[in-house]
């Protein structure tokens, strides 16, 4: 499925966050038991392209844009921090109408469910978290950089386009995946996103993860992470482990951060493992 099928087949919703009317994109297919798949920055929902739609016909998949993201809200004047993030997956987990889930969420979406696991412990029941953004391992110094005003004013849509492009062809294992770079990079081919990406690392916030004490989390967790990430450490997943009562490392070798595109046929092997089990 390419990036522009993906968006046809998205719906989509307004959510409140900080007293913001916010449109919220999300993929939503199947029926069953919901799962919520969550991005980071700088992709959107279509990083899941390869890994939730073929689960459809067991679970109800959803996938959102968080706001500033992919086909959701990018205009100015609202916070984007994962704090943010996670009122917005709140408000549309109660405009879905959904009681309990399992949530799987990578880079700056694993620091989403990080927190929402803690705080709705009721709610999820299986926390997947892969090469997430935990503690202070983050930002990373591309992200930082791309907050400040100073580097996107200087900056034009096809200077943006081929950093992202650079970035991720340098920090995918083996041959690039031409629909998984050519998705990540549609959503940020114009002015507005261009500031909205800016925006969004802007708001990458240290404290929101490191005021989350792990141990809270009752979930049962999979930590399904890239091993040879160089953004997001295995370390940090080795201290979800010990951290988190009730969780299991798997470390999916040959795979860097974007593990779901590295590895897909045992990425979705894994989960759907996990999933299936006791």
């Amino acid at each position: 499925m390419d990036y522009e099928t993906w968006s046809e087949n998205q719906e989509t919703a307004t959510v409140t966050v900080d007293e913001h009317d916010l449109e919220v994109a999300y993929y939503d297919d199947g029926d069953g038991e919901p799962i919520v798949f969550c991005h980071g920055i700088p992709t959107s929902s279509f990083l899941w392209h390869e890994i939730a739609p073929p689960l459809a016909d067991d679970y109800r998949v959803i996938a959102p844009d968080m706001v500033g993201y992919g086909n959701s809200a990018m205009h100015d004047g609202f916070d984007r921090s994962i704090r943010a993030q996670e009122v917005l997956l709140d408000g549309l987990v109660d405009e879905l109408g959904l009681e309990s889930l399992t949530f799987v969420g990578h880079d700056l979406g694993g620091g989403v469910g990080l927190r929402y696991a803690a705080h709705n412990p009721d709610t999820v029941d299986r926390l997947v978290l892969s090469n997430a953004v935990s503690y202070d391992s983050w930002p990373i110094e591309t992200i930082v950089d791309l907050g400040l005003p100073s580097t996107i004013n200087e900056m034009s849509v096809d200077d943006l386009q081929e950093m992202l492009e650079g970035l991720f062809r340098d920090t995918l294992s083996g041959d690039p995946d031409e629909t998984f770079i050519e998705g990540m990079l549609a959503p940020w081919a114009s002015e507005e996103a261009m500031i909205s990406l800016s925006r969004n690392a802007i708001g990458t916030n240290t404290s929101h993860t490191t005021e989350i004490d792990p141990s809270e989390i009752s979930a049962r967790t999979l930590l399904l992470w890239g091993a040879d990430d160089e953004f997001q450490a295995i370390s940090y997943a080795e201290r979800l482990e010990d951290d988190i009562s009730d969780a299991d490392l798997v470390g999916l070798d040959d795979a860097n951060h974007w593990v779901m595109a590295d590895r897909p046929d045992a990425y979705g092997d894994r989960l759907r493992e996990f999933l299936e089990g006791d």
